[in-house]
C-alpha cells in the first residue's frame, strides 16, 4: 500500500440546494403518469429544438455519428412478445428463442420486428437471485431502417430482476445514472437508453409492464471513438493509459463499486472483468471501459455483497483501487469531476421516475464523494493510504 503524501489541492466545493420531490414508484398508475411524464418532456424538447440525433451527427467535435437508439435520452415504450414462461424457466445462454419487438417512435409510428431473444449474464441469470433474467436482444438490421434502432441487432437489455418487488425498477434506475455519469464525462463510455417494456408472454402468462434499459454494443463504443475492440487474455497496469486507467479507478470511486479488475479477465472470458477494452492502434496502450454497476454503493442492491478480498464490511463503503504510481495524476483527475459536477447533478435531476427516496439518497453518496476529493486530509485518508502498488 502506498504512504507517500499527495500535494496540497485546492478544490473549492460547490454547494448545492437539490430538489428532492419527484415521483415514486408506489403504484402501477403513478408509475405511468410519471413515465407519460418523461416522456413528455422529451417530445417537448424534439418539438422546440433541434433533434438530439442530428446534433450528435452534425457537431464536428463529437467524432463518430452518435447512433439514433442512444443520441437521444427520452425513455421508450416497448413491446417483448416471446415465450417468456419457457425463456425464465430454461434460461438459454446459447439457442435464441422466436418473438417480436414492437415500439412507437418519437413520431408516433409503430414498429414491429422479429425478435430472437435469449437470457444472459451470471451472477443476475441464476434464478435464486433474480426471477427474471437479463436478456439478449437480437433484431435484424435489415427492419431496423430508418427507426431509431437503425444499425442495431445484437443489445444487451438490463432488466429489473424480481418481477413481486417494483423497488427493484429503482435498481434498475440507480444503475441506469451509473451509465449516464460516465456518458456525461467521456464518449469512451456504452450509450444506454431507458425503456418501459410491455412483456407479453405468447404461453399464456399475465402480461407485465417493467423498466429496464438497453447498453450500447461495444464495437459500435470503439468505432465512434476511433478505436478498436480488444479481445485479450489477462494485461498488465503498464499496458493501460494512466490518465484513463486512473479516471476509471476514481470513477468506480464515485459510484462505489469494486467488483472490477482492469488487467484480469474472469476465467474463460477475455480481459477484463465487467471492463472492455479498446485501442486505436489494436495494441497498447489500452483505453478501459466500465460496465456492470449492479454491485455498486450507488445501487446498493439487496443481493450485492462486497468480494470477500477487500477489507470493507458492505457495498455502500467505498475502496480506492487506484495505483500508487498514479497519484500525481489524481488532481488533474479530481479536477475533471469538479467540473462535471453540475452534469453529473443534472443527469439525477432529469430522471422523472426516480423515486424521492432514492434522489435523495443517490444525491447524499455524490455529496460525500465530493466532499471527499475537496479536502486534502480526506484525500489522503480515502485515496493516497489505500492506493496499490499493484493491479
Amino acid at each position: 500500500m502506498g504512504g507517500q503524501t499527495l500535494r496540497t489541492i485546492r478544490i473549492v466545493p460547490v454547494r448545492h440546494r437539490r430538489k428532492y420531490s419527484c415521483m415514486g414508484l408506489v403504484s402501477e398508475r403513478r408509475r405511468h403518469d410519471g413515465f407519460a411524464k418523461a416522456v413528455l418532456y422529451s417530445l417537448a424538447a424534439a418539438l422546440f429544438s433541434i433533434s438530439p440525433y442530428a446534433a450528435a451527427q452534425d457537431d464536428p467535435e463529437a467524432g463518430q455519428a452518435v447512433a439514433p437508439l442512444f443520441a437521444s435520452h427520452s425513455p421508450l415504450l416497448v413491446t417483448i412478445e416471446a415465450p417468456l414462461t419457457t425463456l425464465m424457466e430454461d434460461r438459454p445462454r446459447e439457442e435464441y428463442l422466436d418473438g417480436t419487438f414492437s415500439f412507437s417512435g418519437v413520431d408516433g409510428t409503430k414498429h414491429t420486428f422479429d425478435l430472437k431473444i435469449r437470457t444472459r449474464g451470471k451472477f443476475r441469470n441464476k434464478k435464486k437471485h433474480c426471477d427474471f433474467a437479463p436478456i439478449r436482444l437480437n433484431l435484424r438490421k435489415k427492419q431496423v431502417v430508418d427507426t431509431e434502432f437503425a444499425g442495431q441487432d445484437k443489445l444487451k437489455l438490463v432488466t429489473h430482476c424480481r418481477s413481486r418487488n417494483s423497488y427493484y425498477e429503482q435498481l434498475v434506475l440507480r444503475e441506469f445514472l451509473a451509465y449516464r455519469f460516465l456518458n456525461v464525462m467521456t464518449d469512451s463510455s456504452f450509450g444506454v437508453r431507458l425503456l418501459q417494456v410491455n412483456y407479453v408472454d405468447t404461453e399464456g402468462a399475465a402480461p407485465m409492464t417493467k423498466l429496464g434499459f438497453i447498453i450500447e454494443d461495444d464495437d459500435d463504443v470503439a468505432e465512434r471513438n476511433g478505436m478498436h475492440s480488444i479481445r485479450t487474455g489477462d494485461i498488465s497496469s503498464d499496458d493501460i493509459d494512466p490518465v484513463a486507467q486512473n479516471f476509471i479507478n476514481v470513477f468506480q470511486y464515485l459510484v462505489g463499486n469494486t467488483e472490477f479488475s482492469l488487467v484480469r479477465a474472469e476465467p474463460g472470458e477475455f480481459c477484463c472483468h465487467n471492463v472492455d477494452l479498446m485501442s486505436a492502434t489494436k495494441g497498447a496502450p489500452y483505453t478501459p471501459v466500465a460496465y456492470d454497476f449492479d454491485f455498486a454503493g450507488l445501487v446498493n442492491a439487496p443481493y450485492a455483497a462486497p468480494n470477500p478480498r477487500f477489507k470493507i464490511k458492505k457495498v455502500r463503503q467505498r475502496l480506492f483501487r487506484g495505483l500508487c504510481a498514479n497519484n500525481e495524476l489524481l488532481p488533474d483527475t479530481f479536477q475533471r469531476f469538479i467540473e462535471s459536477r453540475e452534469a453529473i447533478y443534472g443527469v439525477v435531476d432529469d430522471l422523472q421516475l426516480l423515486s424521492s427516496k432514492s434522489r435523495r439518497d443517490v444525491t447524499r453518496y455524490l455529496n460525500e464523494f465530493y466532499e471527499r476529493i475537496s479536502q486534502p486530509d480526506l484525500v489522503n485518508a480515502s485515496f493516497i493510504k489505500t492506493c496499490n502498488d499493484v493491479l
